[in-house]
């Protein structure tokens, strides 16, 4: 029996092998290929085309004007062709440590590395990644180290009216114990969901990483959705939008900020946190670091540890015009000064020095530093990417709960 199973599992192997190469043609391609150097090769076999480009992170950017300001956008690089209709490119010079993505473009049309299965979705695109070891590239890596779990859950939110989804990592070990841990409510930017930050962010292999190395506090991480007007992520949404409508997204019941106790309460009702100001922290990406400012300032005696990354801490995304934004600006002033007399441990902000964002970060500050209200900011180089803020989180979550 046990010789009959070894052929079974054999014989499969082979066909998928066979299926593969049928699919593909010839041997299989090794993409990308990380050499000791350092430096990457790319392939793709593609013997009718004409032109094949790719783009990604690794490569120098290029600038895009746009209404909103000046973004970097991934630059272009152009593969040779090879023996057997094999394209290939290697980087002129070694990559730095880091978790990079990349997407081939085949006479003008994009598609993904057929060789690598590691992809992960930013907004409405799906890209091909790979990471260069060292560091900060080993903490975005699993590693031979306890794990935590990432769990999707769906709670109920009364003040949304309806179910959402929401994104909940707990540490190694949380399953089989019975201590109780703090909480870090993490929120994401205008382009993601309840998905972005396990996906891209690598939450789950940085806090990992972190917790086993003994630089942060075993912690549970909550990821909600903060879209109110959208229950989840695409794939997962059953009310995403309005039919009769034409497929236009539907109107939102409340605000995140409104909303939010709804997802506290679920968090604390359903998993073993402690519950007090010291135990728990709220920070988040561009407009998740919006709503971490305000959310923190709508209840000024919650969290002990604020973060707010790539975003001005004192801003409206509601605001239309100078003056709504400058009467926002007044109101919220008002909330920080009874936030500062509150009280509260860590109010962390940072930012890329090219970020478009950048200036309204600075210009907040300057508010906050007239009314003696303190916070501590890091300012790194580049623009309002991923990057940058799987670095602050890298940097953030070892200063909480401490």
């Amino acid at each position: 029996m046990k010789k009959v199973t070894i052929l079974l599992v054999t014989l499969f192997m082979c066909s998928i092998t066979f299926a593969q190469q049928a699919l593909w043609g010839g041997e299989p391609i090794v993409s990308p290929e990380i050499h000791d150097d350092n430096t990457v090769t790319f392939r793709l076999r593609s013997p009718k085309a004409v032109k094949v480009e790719i783009t990604g992170d690794f490569l120098a950017p290029q600038k895009v004007e746009t209404d909103f300001g000046t973004f970097d956008v991934p630059g272009t690089a152009q593969l040779k062709e090879g023996a057997n209709g094999v394209w290939e490119y290697t980087t002129p010079e070694p990559l730095a440590s880091e978790l990079y993505s990349y997407t081939f473009i085949v006479d003008g049309q994009r598609m993904n590395d057929p060789a690598n299965v590691d992809m992960i979705r930013d907004v409405a695109s799906i890209t091909n990644i790979f990471i260069i070891p060292g560091n900060p590239g080993d903490l975005y890596s699993v590693k031979d180290i306890p794990h935590g779990t990432v769990a999707r859950r769906w709670y109920d939110s009364p003040t949304l009216k309806e179910q959402r989804r929401i994104t909940i990592y707990t540490p190694p070990g949380y399953e089989n114990s019975k201590e109780t841990y703090p909480v870090f409510y993490l929120l994401h930017g205008s382009g993601g969901d309840e998905e972005a930050w396990i996906a891209l962010g690598r939450t789950a292999q940085i806090l990992d990483n972190l917790i086993a190395q003994g630089k942060a506090k075993p912690m549970i991480v909550v990821m909600p959705n903060g879209h109110t007007q959208n229950v989840a992520a695409p794939t997962e949404s059953f009310r995403q939008y309005k039919p009769a409508m034409g497929g236009g997204p539907r109107e939102a019941v409340a605000s995140m900020e409104d909303s939010f106790g709804d997802i506290i309460k679920f968090v604390e009702s359903n998993y073993r946190v402690k519950k007090d100001k010291a135990n728990r922290a709220i920070a988040g990406l561009s407009m998740g670091g919006m709503h971490s400012a305000a959310i923190s300032a709508q209840y000024p005696n919650t969290f002990n540890y604020i973060g707010v990354f790539s975003a001005p801490p004192i801003a409206s995304m509601m605001a239309r015009n100078d003056s709504e934004r400058a009467k926002y600006a007044e109101e919220f002033v008002k909330k920080l000064e009874v936030q500062k007399k509150n009280g509260y441990k860590l109010y962390w902000i940072a930012c890329g020095d090219t970020d478009f964002l950048y200036q309204g970060v600075i210009d907040s500050m300057k508010k906050m530093d007239e009314i003696g209200f303190n916070y501590t900011y890091r300012e790194s180089g580049e623009g309002h990417i991923w990057k940058n803020w799987r670095i602050y989180l890298s940097e953030f979550a070892p200063m909480l709960f401490k």
